[in-house]
C-alpha cells in the first residue's frame, strides 16, 4: 500500500521577476512524499509548482491543499485536469522505484555523463534592467537568449534586441522571444515583420491562446517561427491534441510538465508532435531544484539538439540544495 502526504514551502526570488502574470516575488510550491507502508524508510520526492494566474488546476490555496489530501488519500486518481499535481506525483513514485535517491531517470545526465544546452532567460523590465541582464547572460557563455517582451514599449524591446545584434551576428547569439499573448488581431504581423529584421529564431505565443483560427493563419504567413506554449495549456484530451496541432501546425512547441499534463501528458505531445514533424523544447514553469532536476531527467530521455528552457535554478534565495550546475550555457550535475 503506497501512502503520501505533502508539505508547502514558499521560495523567495532574489530580485522581483517581471512574467506576463504580474512581478513574481515568492513562488509557491507543495512538496509530496510517497511510501510503501511495507518499507517506511524509502521515500519518493516530487514537486507540485504552480503560477497563479496561469496554472490551470490552481483557483486558491484553500481549493489547492484540499485537492492534495483527496491525492494522498488516493494517489491513482485521474488527474489530467490537475497536471501540476500529476507532475507531482508521477515523479515522487518515480523517485520511489528508483530507490528514493532522488533520480527520477536512469539516463546519461541523471549519471553526470551529459550536459544540456538551454537558453539564458531575460526578464521583463525596464529597458536598463533588461539590458543589464543581457550583458550579464552573454558574459555567462550563453549562445541562446530568450527575452520576454510585451511589458514595455515595443520600439524598446527592439532596440535592445538591435543591440544584441549589432554586436553579435546570427551565427554567434540565437535570439528567442516570448510574447506571452501581448499581440493584437490587428498588430501581430507588422511586429513579427519587424521582428524577423534582426534574425529572430522563434517567437513564442504571439497572440493569446485560444484563437485558433487567428494562430493557424498566424502559422501560415509569419516570417518567424512560431512557438505554441500558453495554447496548450487544458488541452489534455488526445484527440484534441491531435486537433490543436492539425488545425494551426505550428512551427514549434514548448512544453512545461507542471502545465502541460504532467510527465504523461508531456511524453504524450512530444509523441504527436515529432510524428508530425513539429519541433518541441522543454522549459521549467519556474521550479525549485527538485522539480528541475526531474525536468532535466526527462529531456534527457530524448535526443534534441535544442536548447532547453532549464536556467531558472539560480531564482530563489532559498532554493533547496542541488548537484545542478550551470556553465557556458548547460545544464549538468555534478
Amino acid at each position: 500500500m503506497i501512502k503520501a502526504q505533502f508539505k508547502k514551502k514558499e521560495f523567495k526570488f532574489k530580485r522581483p521577476s517581471g512574467t506576463s502574470r504580474g512581478v513574481l516575488t515568492i513562488k509557491h510550491a507543495w512538496f509530496i512524499e510517497v511510501w510503501n507502508e511495507k518499507n517506511p524508510s524509502i521515500k519518493g520526492l516530487g514537486e507540485c509548482s504552480i503560477i497563479p494566474g496561469l496554472s490551470p488546476d490552481f483557483e486558491s490555496f484553500k481549493q489547492y491543499e484540499e485537492k492534495l489530501s483527496q491525492v494522498c488519500e488516493n494517489i491513482h486518481q485521474d488527474l489530467n485536469n490537475f497536471p501540476s499535481i500529476k507532475f507531482g506525483i508521477e515523479s515522487a513514485l518515480l523517485d520511489l522505484k528508483n530507490g528514493g535517491k532522488q533520480i527520477y531517470f536512469t539516463n546519461d545526465f541523471s549519471l553526470g555523463n551529459k550536459q544540456i544546452d538551454i537558453n539564458g532567460l531575460v526578464w521583463m523590465g525596464d529597458v536598463s534592467f533588461m539590458q543589464a541582464q543581457v550583458k550579464e547572460k552573454l558574459s555567462q557563455g550563453f549562445t541562446t537568449i530568450k527575452m520576454k517582451i510585451g511589458a514595455i514599449d515595443f520600439d524598446n524591446e527592439i532596440s535592445i534586441l538591435k543591440g544584441i545584434r549589432t554586436n553579435h551576428s546570427v551565427e554567434e547569439i540565437t535570439l528567442r522571444v516570448d510574447a506571452n499573448g501581448a499581440f493584437t488581431k490587428d498588430d501581430a504581423l507588422n511586429k513579427l515583420n519587424r521582428l524577423n529584421e534582426l534574425g529572430i529564431h522563434s517567437i513564442e505565443q504571439p497572440i493569446k491562446a485560444g484563437q485558433w483560427d487567428l494562430m493557424a493563419k498566424l502559422c501560415k504567413t509569419t516570417p518567424i517561427p512560431i512557438a505554441l506554449d500558453e495554447e496548450l495549456i487544458g488541452v489534455n484530451d488526445l484527440s484534441q491534441k491531435i486537433e490543436l496541432l492539425e488545425k494551426i501546425t505550428p512551427q514549434y512547441i514548448i512544453l512545461k510538465p507542471s502545465l502541460h499534463g504532467g510527465i504523461s501528458g508531456t511524453r504524450e505531445w512530444i509523441e504527436l508532435a515529432e510524428t508530425r514533424s513539429i519541433p518541441w523544447w522543454i522549459t521549467s514553469a519556474l521550479e525549485s531544484n527538485v522539480g528541475l532536476k526531474t525536468i532535466c531527467e526527462l529531456c534527457a530521455e530524448y535526443d534534441n539538439p535544442l536548447p532547453q528552457g532549464l536556467g531558472t535554478g539560480s531564482l530563489y534565495t532559498n532554493n533547496i540544495k542541488s548537484d545542478l550546475h550551470v556553465s557556458n550555457g548547460r545544464i549538468f550535475l555534478h
